[in-house]
């Protein structure tokens, strides 16, 4: 059954399904569990658990549209891929009314995101044409030496709650366009969007069982889908702890897996920046997403002799942002995504709190329906707070002042994340060291924007491994064969 909801109510949320070997799957008798809009709490729809005999039907069903997929010539596989880019942006509206209601972010966001979903599909669409191999001069004249790449296999793809669209989106093109199949697990919270992405590429012509969208309890399902022989390649974004234990399945059976994980991205102010746009882009960024954006700015490191004026200025920019529902075209904070973020970010405030930290703005929820927080600006806060040593994935930014280039320095390579860092400064030298010393895989100066289509993206240290956009993102996805013949 395939049920598609855009023509007589573009604010009507989609019924849920599985989709498996090309099927759309009701929950029938399967465990559900409930998406709920985290504007107001209410529950607005309950997506299907995957059963044993439906992960086990998608693996043969990867395997079989594997072998067409992988043989089917890289012009071919762009104009399928070129379609989705298409049918995403003639259905932009809806997909990013689903995403809004599901995950909350601001409809200016949903936006956003849903455009760069279908530039990740035009993108790869072009790089799976250039997945070149070569030739190689052998030293003996009868022998040729040929350097060919071509696809790993069938992937296996977990994507979180946090970018609905943009995540599958980027680890769906670039293994589609490699010529892999998929099977997908994106985040039980936000399924909607998800599957739209999956009808537009069913009626771009993709192949059934090319890519099949299943939901589930996690640990179940990353469990039986890394541990199939059939499954070549792992690729995961989200949390750290949860990476370690993927990546530990991974290596029983020798599979590559791409690891985007979590990040407490630094951004160093130095006293020639432009402490206006320091303050005014830092403050929307860093609540950008309610603060849920693993490349977010955190800790904004600003040299002494201007911590006042900055923090006066990112102080006042916060307060000016409009919190409220992501329907509303005002808005430019949503509710957090669910109430487990709610509490992480309560809990971490208190413990700043409880180490000594001041509280400049913010720092509780908002009265009344839905997730909303207050968008909360911290200072005076201690090392040894627990703010400061993991990922405050919510809307907590921290403040710190720096002495040296050398002791700020230290101060953002001190954490294990090396994902996302950014600088402020007027001084070209200043700016070219700070981009050579700071650990991080994205860096960011003078500006927060990096994210897009033809652009890398991708950490390193406990950030993860491997790059997704990019010309590199499709490397993930092929190996090198060497044929020498004579």
């Amino acid at each position: 059954m395939h049920a598609l909801n855009m023509s007589a109510n573009q604010d009507r949320f989609d019924d849920l399904y599985l989709y498996i070997d090309g099927e759309w799957i009701e929950a029938g008798s399967r465990d559900t569990s409930p998406v709920i809009n985290p504007a107001n709490g209410r529950v607005i729809g309950r997506v299907p658990h995957a059963t044993e005999q439906d992960i086990d039907r998608a693996l043969a069903a990867t395997q079989k549209a594997f072998d067409i997929w992988r043989h089917t010539p890289a012009y071919d596989r762009a104009k399928v891929l070129k379609r989705t880019a298409e049918l995403i942006r003639e259905r932009a509206a809806h997909i990013e009314w689903l995403m809004t209601s599901e995950q909350g972010k601001a409809a200016h966001e949903a936006r956003y995101e849903v455009a760069s979903a279908a530039d990740y599909f035009e993108w790869f669409a072009e790089q799976g044409k250039r997945a070149y191999g070569r030739v190689v001069p052998s030293r003996r004249p009868e022998v040729q030496q040929i350097v060919k790449r071509q696809p790993i296999g069938p992937v296996a793809a977990f994507t979180p709650w946090n970018f609905p669209a943009i995540t599958p989106a980027r680890k769906l093109a670039a293994a589609l366009a490699a010529g892999c199949s998929v099977i997908i697990k994106p985040g039980e919270e936000c399924p909607a969007t998800a599957l739209a992405i999956g009808r537009a590429l069913e009626d771009a012509g993709l192949p059934k069982g090319v890519v099949q969208i299943v939901f589930g309890v996690p640990a179940d399902i990353s469990s039986h889908l890394i541990g199939s022989p059939i499954i070549r390649k792992v690729t995961f974004t989200g949390s750290v702890p949860v990476g370690r234990l993927l990546a530990a399945q991974a290596a029983r059976g020798v599979k590559p897996i791409t690891l985007e994980l979590g990040g407490h991205g630094p951004v160093l102010v130095f006293n020639d920046a432009d402490l206006d746009a320091a303050a005014t882009l830092g403050a929307a960024n860093r609540f950008r997403g309610t603060g849920q954006i693993c490349i977010s700015s955190t800790r904004f490191l600003v040299q002494r002799e201007s911590l006042d004026e900055f923090t006066e200025k990112f102080v006042a920019a916060t307060q000016a942002l409009k919190v409220g529902d992501g329907h509303d075209p005002a808005t430019q904070v949503g509710p957090l995504s669910n109430i487990r973020q709610v509490e992480k970010t309560k809990a971490l405030i208190a413990d700043a709190v409880a180490h000594g930290a001041s509280i400049l703005t913010g720092g509780k929820p908002i009265a009344g329906d839905g997730y909303f927080f207050e968008p909360t600006v911290l200072t005076d806060v201690p090392l040894d707070a627990q703010v400061m040593q993991e990922e405050p994935f919510g809307p907590i930014a921290i403040v710190r002042p720096f002495d040296r280039f050398e002791d700020g320095m230290a101060e953002a390579n001190r954490l294990p994340y090396a994902l996302g860092g950014y600088v402020f400064t007027r001084d070209a030298q200043t700016a070219i060291r700070a981009g050579d010393e700071l650990e991080a895989g994205m860096i960011g100066i003078n500006h927060f924007s990096m994210v897009v289509s033809e652009l890398p993206f991708g950490g390193f240290k406990e950030s993860g491994y491997g790059s997704e956009g990019g010309e590199e993102g499709i490397d993930n996805y092929l190996v090198t064969k060497f044929i020498s013949q004579v």
